[in-house]
């Protein structure tokens, strides 16, 4: 029998619709079902690779995590990394496809709906249920002609749908019921109950708006999720890195910056810096907001050479420098690893139309972009035993890798070895991984997720402190995922009405609550 199917969709972007399957997934689980997250497209630069080398976006690889499964790639079976305004590369079953514009993509749409469609059977054969989210609303007219993630996805499975809207936004009432009004009567037939999110306050406040909701559409509010500040989940997309109203609850004695690039990628490579005691982690897009932090950190971007030629605009490719010149360490992955050397070229204008660029000069690198684009998963360790590295040598790394471009160069020391690729072979004793300069002070690889690596970030950590001559308060081990997972399915079954999410779900809580001790 094909597992159940049950939708969150939002009445816009960023109201929570990747937080609550997140939240969803976890429940099922500790209730004891197989449950599997689903996003048929997603548009994201923040990306994961799979066991056998997919791509998919971090939201459903964070989503899966919380379900307790190995992510894969039918859990988002297209991926669009948007490249420039209207451009995205398009991504289909974890593989590179094509670079498009919006028009052009809408020609592939045949091609992407069987993928969706046959990826959303195959998890519906492995798991009980299936936690599928929308995208953006399911009430954009220019685009329900040819969308192939909301409505579409819950009309093929006959999916019950969860209407999330974020009332810290204001206008939540608007949203929920315009929303309805611009469905078509077969889709409004599927929203069965809402979710207002991100509640601050009394909930006795909200009584008659919501008795006006449930009287006025008929459909009943299945929760009231509070705001909440103290569990730490990855977040999805970039819109989240203008919240800067997280309380630091050690006084910072250390300042990360990080480029808030245009192209900005897998921006969660830094969630660990933000959390860990003593670090004041801010991201800055002027030379005026960087101020003197003791490390500046380029990260990684879906576009290279773009985002580089934009540094030179805003002067933050100078100011970098001269950052430097005067103490501060610098860090680049992946594209910001691209970035340090002394030359980036694109010969094929596989990303842009950029044919070369100039780098900071930082290290005596260069970096070609070719048509292969490599991911993997990575296992390895330092080899490095110098400057930011000092203390660190032997200590374990692991991470992903997700990059198009080869970087070549002499005059540096290898930082990592690559001991274990997860879906390719590697030479010998193992690859070696990344540039340490001969200062110590400019590190580069092509390693995402480097500073979820605990001990790594702890002793990298610990020798800028050293630097400065202060003390880095002491740190536990990192944030447990595990934990602030069931910390968000225990703050949202609070607030749910679970009896209505367990009748929509078509599964019994006595069948799962027999199997829960063997999850």
């Amino acid at each position: 029998m094909a597992g159940q199917v049950l939708m969150v969709q939002g009445t816009a972007s960023h109201v929570g619709k990747s937080v609550m399957v997140s939240a969803l997934c976890r429940i099922f689980r500790q209730d004891g079902f197989r449950v599997a997250p689903f996003k048929a497209q997603n548009m994201s630069n923040n990306s994961y690779v799979t066991a056998d080398g997919g791509e998919i976006g971090r939201a459903q690889a964070v989503q899966a995590d919380a379900a307790g499964v190995e992510a894969r790639v039918e859990m988002n079976p297209v991926l669009l990394k948007p490249e420039a305004d209207h451009i995205s590369q398009v991504v289909v079953m974890g593989r590179p496809l094509l670079t498009a514009k919006a028009r052009d993509y809408f020609g592939l749409k045949p091609q992407l709906w069987e993928a969706v469609h046959t990826s959303l059977d195959a998890l519906r054969e492995d798991f009980d249920i299936v936690i599928a989210e929308g995208a953006g609303s399911p009430a954009e007219i220019n685009l329900k002609k040819n969308e192939i993630v909301n409505m579409r996805v819950a009309r093929y499975a006959d999916a019950p749908v969860l209407l999330c809207g974020d009332i810290d936004r204001g206008g939540v009432f608007a949203f929920l019921v315009g929303t309805l009004e611009l469905l078509e009567p077969e889709e409004r037939e599927l929203i069965k109950g809402f979710i207002i999110n991100k509640f601050r306050g009394d909930p006795s406040l909200l009584t008659d708006g919501i008795t006006w909701l449930e009287e006025r559409t008929g459909i009943p509010v299945a929760g009231l999720v509070h705001h909440y500040r103290d569990i730490h989940i990855p977040e999805e997309d970039s819109v989240a890195l203008d919240d800067t109203s997280r309380p630091a609850a050690v006084q910072p004695v250390l300042e990360v910056a990080v480029l808030q690039l245009p192209h900005i990628a897998n921006f969660d490579d830094f969630d660990p810096l933000a959390r860990h005691p003593g670090v004041e982690l801010r991201y800055v897009d002027s030379p005026a907001q960087l101020g003197r932090p003791d490390l500046v950190i380029i990260p990684g971007t879906k576009t290279t050479i773009p985002d580089l030629a934009w540094m030179n605009e805003r002067g933050l490719t100078q100011a970098v420098k001269e950052l430097h010149a005067n103490g501060a360490a610098v860090i680049g992955i992946c594209g910001g690893y691209q970035m340090l050397g002394t030359n980036v070229s694109d010969p094929d204008h596989i990303e842009s139309s950029i044919t070369e660029l100039d780098g900071l000069g930082l290290m005596d690198l260069t970096t070609v972009f070719e048509g292969t684009k490599e991911t993997h998963r990575i296992n390895g360790k330092v080899v490095a035993a110098t400057g930011l590295l000092a203390g660190a040598a032997g200590m374990p790394v692991s991470g992903y890798e997700i990059h198009m471009g080869r970087t070549v160069g002499q005059g540096f020391t290898p930082t990592f070895l690559i001991e274990d690729r997860a879906d390719v072979a590697v030479t010998g004793s193992g690859d070696p991984e990344g540039s340490l300069d001969a200062t110590g002070s400019v590190l580069g690889t092509y390693i995402h997720g480097l500073f979820h690596n605990s001990e790594l970030r702890g002793a990298m950590l610990q020798e800028l402190a050293r630097r400065k001559g202060v003390s880095l308060p002491d740190a536990t081990a990192g944030v447990d995922l595990d934990r602030e997972y069931d910390k968000l399915a225990d703050w949202v079954r609070s607030s749910l009405d679970m009896d209505l999410v367990y009748r929509l779900s078509g599964l019994s809580r006595d069948y799962g609550a027999a199997r829960v001790f063997t999850v």
